[in-house]
């Protein structure tokens, strides 16, 4: 069967690498799979088996996520959004796929509903209608206004087949973040945790004993990144290593470095081996993304989150709570963020040691494909 999933990631690279997850299950079942990425590009992410496009990127001004910016910084226009439009509906007509994936849409990415809605009318109007679902994480934005959720209601009755929650409903389920109505209940379908296989230690020990900060793919973090400097300096004898993302990290780790001149801290972009450096690391300090969170649990390692919480995100928050439990897990709020308190934090993790590596609950994505052909042979 042909797949198609279209995504726009704003800020981080989390959608894009959750989405890219799923086309590689898809593909992995011997399907052919498409995706459609909106966002800036992220060549570190794994593609393997998959045909992406590429649309005129996007990101947000920060967490402010009604204004767009493009890739040179500048505001998008109506042809620049147009331009968009036309590439995603000549990519369903084209692509005629047997199964549609939006992720987060209509739950999220208002700001782009024109051109979901029209590559969802695309989709609907093509001679076999293909399965469409919404893709979406544990815990979302809870909407501001209760005609949000209604809107979203309104969408997912009108163009969708079912609403794929990428969480165990024991743990979390959609409720905590999100209003859930009778109408919307009847089309949820959770699969369980979605994440690529358990990392293996880096065949070159790349990593091992380190204490391994990052912050996403994106261009916040950078005061996670000076928090960790002065850390560092705390921690005489250990070894830390910055990851830096984003389209302007190169002017990042120049000021990074300058702050770190004389310390032992390694300073680098974004790279793709990062999950494979996890098992062997002293600690990992970074944000409570959905992926992070995941990695996390998979490889055990101490962990210091430090959930993004600018302008109204409660995200990240939620889940870090969710997480706070656990042993040698600590969870330092931006307010509370300095480096004394995150040296102590670091030095509390690594005391207790690592955690036995969660295996259980992970097959998120191989029971997204599960769901969608069963959906898909239901249609007849």
């Amino acid at each position: 069967m042909n797949v198609m999933i279209a995504v726009t990631h704003l800020l981080g690279t989390g959608h894009l690498s959750r989405a890219l997850t799923l086309g590689r299950a898809f593909a992995r079942a011997g399907h052919a799979v498409t995706v459609v990425s909106g966002g800036m590009p992220a060549p570190q992410l794994d593609r393997t088996g998959l045909s992406l496009v590429q649309l005129p990127p996007l990101r947000s001004d920060g967490t402010d996520f009604t204004r767009l910016l493009t890739e040179s910084d500048q505001p998008a226009d109506a042809n620049y959004l147009a331009q968009r439009t036309a590439m995603l509906v000549d990519a369903v007509q084209s692509g005629r796929p047997d199964i549609l994936m939006t992720e987060l849409f209509p739950f999220g990415r208002r700001s782009l509903s024109a051109e979901f809605l029209a590559l969802l009318s695309a989709a609907r109007d093509l001679p076999a209608r293909p399965v469409v679902l919404s893709s979406i994480r544990d815990i979302l934005a809870p909407p501001s206004k209760p005609a949000k959720a209604e809107r979203a209601d309104e969408i997912v009755a009108e163009f969708f087949d079912g609403v794929l929650v990428h969480s165990d409903p024991q743990v979390t389920p959609l409720g905590v973040s999100w209003p859930v109505s009778e109408r919307l209940e009847s089309r949820l379908h959770y699969t369980g945790f979605v994440a690529p296989p358990a990392p293996l230690p880096h065949c070159d020990g790349i990593g091992k004993g380190e204490v391994l900060v990052s912050a996403g793919g994106g261009s916040v973090g950078q005061p996670i990144f000076r928090a960790a400097i002065e850390a560092a300096r705390k921690m005489p004898g250990s070894r830390w290593r910055l990851l830096v993302g984003g389209g302007d990290a190169a002017v990042r780790m120049e000021e990074l470095r300058t702050r770190a001149q004389g310390w032992p801290i390694t300073i680098e972009p974004v790279r793709p081996d990062f999950r494979n450096m996890l098992p062997l690391a002293g600690a990992s300090v970074g944000m409570c993304g959905y992926n992070t969170a995941m990695d996390l649990l998979q490889a055990g390692t101490p962990g210091v989150l430090i959930p993004f919480d600018d302008g109204k995100e409660v995200e990240q928050t939620l889940r870090a709570r969710s997480l706070a439990h656990l042993p040698a897990l600590r969870v330092l709020s931006s307010a509370e963020l300095t480096g004394d308190a995150l040296a102590r934090s670091v030095a509390a993790v690594m005391d207790e040691g690592r955690r036995s590596p969660a295996r259980q609950g992970f097959d998120g994505a191989h029971r997204t494909v599960q769901i969608a052909l069963q959906l898909r042979e239901a249609r007849g």
